[in-house]
């Protein structure tokens, strides 16, 4: 297993990253517990949360936790061992600090996360979307407290715009806190729009990237076909509405890709998630698995 360093900190994390948005349903608590151990076990430390995921029962403003609390169970006897990042700002509840990152969202919902994991820290924690009602000063001063605390060791944002994490950046420099050490756009052959303008300023300011879809949801792995229905227990065919539109545009790209890899000897998974690691400033990539197997293959490319 390749490993880098979370920039601005000594933290090593292994290039792959552990993803859970499916703990919970699909995979079942005693299964993750087995992906995450497994996952160790290929030489994978970093895993990837949010306060937010339980898997595919999840509705807008449902409460979530479910994953944290399968990753506090399965890193707990060797807890520092793991690189656990996890995240806030999407909606889990109906109270103001179910769904924004202002300061007191961050303290309530950074210590929920907290008991659900069962630590008393986080190593990376992001903010999981850009709130445009709290002002970036506010969220950088609150975030530098908890640098401060300890009860967070780096930070990072999800799904923000170049111009976003710009107004961020200038914020975290005037508060005088460390800047965001990752950056977690989506990205993928099929969804590029990171590279115009995002992963070009997290090149320039040394932010580390790590881009989540990369795999655009299993439509990369080869498992979908023109003309044909998707395989049983595949999300296209358990959560379709999580799902690019198949058009004929995506299956001509696939087509592609497909023979891409085979001219270089990769499957199309290890084809794809190979072409993430090449773009500016990508450290590490984010996968989401059902089984070892999956982890395996994606592995034998680090």
């Amino acid at each position: 297993m390749q490993f880098t360093t979370l920039p601005g900190t000594g933290i090593s994390v292994s290039r792959l990253c552990l993803g859970t948005m499916t703990f919970g349903s699909p995979v079942a608590e005693p299964d993750a517990i087995r992906l995450v151990h497994d996952a160790a076990e290929l030489g994978v430390n970093f895993i990837d949360t949010a306060n937010m995921y339980e898997g595919y029962n999840r509705f807008a403003g449902s409460a979530g936790g479910v994953a944290e609390e399968i990753v506090g169970k399965a890193v707990a006897a060797r807890r520092a061992d793991f690189v656990v990042a996890t995240k806030l700002g999407m909606k889990v509840g109906d109270t103001p600090v179910d769904e924004n990152t202002s300061p007191e969202a961050i303290r309530v919902q950074l210590r929920r996360s907290l008991r659900r994991i069962n630590t008393d820290y986080i190593d990376l924690y992001y903010l999981h979307r850009y709130d445009p009602n709290t002002a970036p000063g506010e969220i950088a001063r609150a975030i530098g407290e908890e640098l401060k605390a300890g009860t967070i060791r780096a930070w990072g944002v999800s799904n923000y715009s170049a111009e976003q994490l710009s107004a961020l950046l200038a914020a975290a420099r005037e508060e005088n806190i460390p800047l965001p050490s990752m950056c977690q756009p989506p990205l993928s052959l099929l969804n590029t729009g990171a590279l115009d303008a995002l992963l070009p300023l997290c090149a320039q300011e040394g932010i580390g990237v790590i881009p989540y879809q990369v795999l655009q949801g299993g439509i990369l792995t080869g498992k979908y076909h023109a003309g044909q229905q998707p395989p049983a227990g595949s999300r296209a065919a358990e959560k379709p509405d999580w799902m690019k539109p198949m058009t004929d545009e995506v299956y001509a790209t696939l087509a592609r890709v497909e023979a891409e890899a085979k001219a270089a000897g990769q499957s199309m998974t290890q084809y794809a998630l190979a072409w993430a690691l090449r773009q500016p400033a990508v450290r590490c990539v984010l996968l989401g698995v059902k089984r070892r197997a999956q982890l395996e293959e994606a592995a034998a490319i680090f």
